[in-house]
């Protein structure tokens, strides 16, 4: 994954819970005396930046990919008689393998490969499975013709096993399948090609009813709209940073279109709420003015030594903020008792008033009447982040404490929870979230390709179809007629900032989507931008500025 550009703030935690002042006795403070809150129920409306320029138009691009044929299929191409590269050669060495050998020697230069040539016998999805024995975990890029489908990891046991990639969509006639190893040896026996048979299990199936059973009626709203839509579009989604549009307005002035949704990223402030208070005021404007707001909270750890976001950067340690005592709906007075004699940790108490700082800039929103798409914890499966680091068990505790004080405690009925743990083991209780959503950053390609298809099925399968799938990070625009065509319309994406759109001059930058495929994207009749929404919504557009 991208490393978040994100400037961890240096001042401890303590100082944070040393700012915490005392709360009033005998009934709970919704709020701890740190945090201001903006209390206020409307704001100013504010339009969408202007142009010096009109934007550009662009026809509308109708959904489109070759006619899907179904046939049975199931052809198997020995590893050692395809075409050899880069210094791989064929061996029997191994037991158990099939047909005259298998290919081995491979080195770890990731310059050596083996090109099968496939028949496809028609246009239509099929599942790619390789035989493939190694010792350690190698990273195994596929490519069809110059094209890179995916990366996959082998497994390290030893032993010949099957590892399949699903519903990968191939046009009929010959074709040339490449895979490469690019850190360490294998042995692959064969490629088996079937038709995939799964695609008709994924369902669009999710009811738009939150799981806060108090949630506001925006709230409410918001996620009805999102779940007519699933399956019919992609909602467009776009990453700022710093408290401007400067991203979404380079999508507009590139494809003529706005995003619908805007993200963006909520901290807690160890110094000044002055750079917070930017994102919160960004999120409610887009929100006032006709669009949907979404945040993420990437936690800086509440370490008085060394905070940080990422697992290296920090030395907190969740595991010994972990208890077992029923704190989420405790005032703040109750917390700092047990925390001064002892019964709760620094680091469990630290968490806390993190927490309800946070709670305070989501609460300037809901005052606002800003319904939020709220992914707090992202990738929570990984352990690159702290959060994750110590498991999918204390990952579960905190989802599950930040869940309950926010809608028990601070009673903020204003969010709709996008769960971002992306694996069966970190499933967190379902009646805890509202959207699933997956990180998408491939290396070396522009197009997803077979990952739509892969991704969506993956997760439903362990999820159900009743939930909203979305992507929340990506790298590259996802392409509209492959998501149709493999039946993985997620409900909405999300293209990170910085490199992913910009150069470093502010300009827009193709390295990871052309402008072409930009505007087809953003253009495309599978998709919904901004002047859309606001008309299926029945929103009336803020009147424009003055240049």
């Amino acid at each position: 994954m991208d490393i978040r550009k994100i400037v961890s703030l240096a001042a401890a935690a303590a100082a944070a819970i040393s700012a915490v002042t005392a709360c009033s006795t005998g009934r709970k403070t919704k709020l701890t005396a740190s945090v201001p809150i903006i209390e206020e129920t409307t704001a100013k409306k504010t339009t969408e930046p202007t142009t010096t320029e009109p934007p550009p138009t662009f026809p509308d691009y109708p959904v489109t990919y070759p006619a899907i044929e179904k046939k049975d299929a199931g052809n198997l191409y020995e590893a050692e008689k395809a075409q050899l590269r880069g210094g791989a050669k064929a061996a029997v060495d191994k037991p158990d393998f099939s047909g005259d050998g298998y290919v081995t020697g491979f080195g770890d230069s990731g310059k050596a490969s083996v090109v099968f040539e496939i028949d496809v016998p028609s246009n239509q999805h099929y599942d790619l499975s390789f035989n493939i024995s190694s010792e350690n975990e190698v990273n195994c890029r596929i490519k069809l013709g110059d094209e890179q489908l995916t990366v996959f990891k082998t497994k390290n046991d030893g032993n010949f096993t099957y590892i399949t990639l699903y519903g990968v969509f191939l046009t009929k006639g010959k074709q040339k399948l490449e895979i490469t190893p690019e850190n360490g040896d294998m042995c692959i026996d064969y490629l088996k090609i079937e038709n995939n048979t799964s695609l008709s299990d994924i369902g669009y199936n999710a009811k738009g009813e939150p799981v806060n059973k108090n949630a506001g009626e925006s709230a409410r709203e918001l996620l009805s709209f999102l779940s007519e839509n699933y399956g019919k579009y992609i909602i467009t989604g776009q990453y700022a940073y710093g408290g401007g549009n400067s991203e979404l307005d380079l999508v507009y002035s590139i494809t003529g279109k706005y995003p619908v949704i805007r993200m963006s990223e909520l901290s807690v402030p160890r110094e000044s709420f002055d750079e917070c208070f930017k994102e919160v005021d960004a999120a409610a404007e887009w929100y006032l003015n006709g669009g949907i707001s979404c945040v993420s909270w990437y936690w800086s750890s509440p370490s008085d030594k060394k905070s940080g976001i990422r697992t290296e950067d920090t030395d907190f340690d969740l595991s010994k903020a972990v208890t077992e005592e029923n704190i989420a709906e405790l005032t703040e007075e109750e917390l700092r008792e047990l925390y001064s004699n002892g019964t709760i940790s620094k680091e469990c108490y630290g968490i806390m008033i993190d927490i309800d700082n946070m709670a305070g800039q989501l609460t300037s929103l809901k005052n606002r009447g800003v319904p939020v798409l709220w992914r707090p914890l992202p990738e929570g499966s990984g352990s690159w982040y702290w959060w994750g680091a110590k498991g999918t068990k204390d990952y579960k505790w905190l989802w599950q404490l930040i869940y309950d004080r926010f809608t028990k405690y601070f009673g903020l009925d204003n969010l709709i929870w996008i769960w971002n743990g992306q694996s069966e083991s970190s499933l967190v209780d379902k009646r805890t979230f509202d959207i699933a959503s997956v990180d998408l950053y491939l290396g070396g390609e522009k197009d997803y390709g077979s990952r739509y298809y892969e991704e969506f099925a993956a997760v439903q399968k362990f999820l159900g179809s009743d939930k909203l799938l979305a992507i929340s990070e990506c790298g590259s625009v996802p392409d509209m007629d492959a998501a149709f065509r493999d039946n993985a319309v997620w409900s909405f994406f999300g293209t990170w900032y910085g490199k992913y759109i910009q150069d470093e001059k502010g300009a827009y930058s193709e390295e990871y989507t052309s402008k072409d495929a930009l505007i087809r994207a953003y253009n495309s009749d599978g998709a919904m931008t901004l002047d859309e929404y606001r008309s299926l919504r029945g929103i009336e557009p803020a009147e424009e500025k003055n240049t």
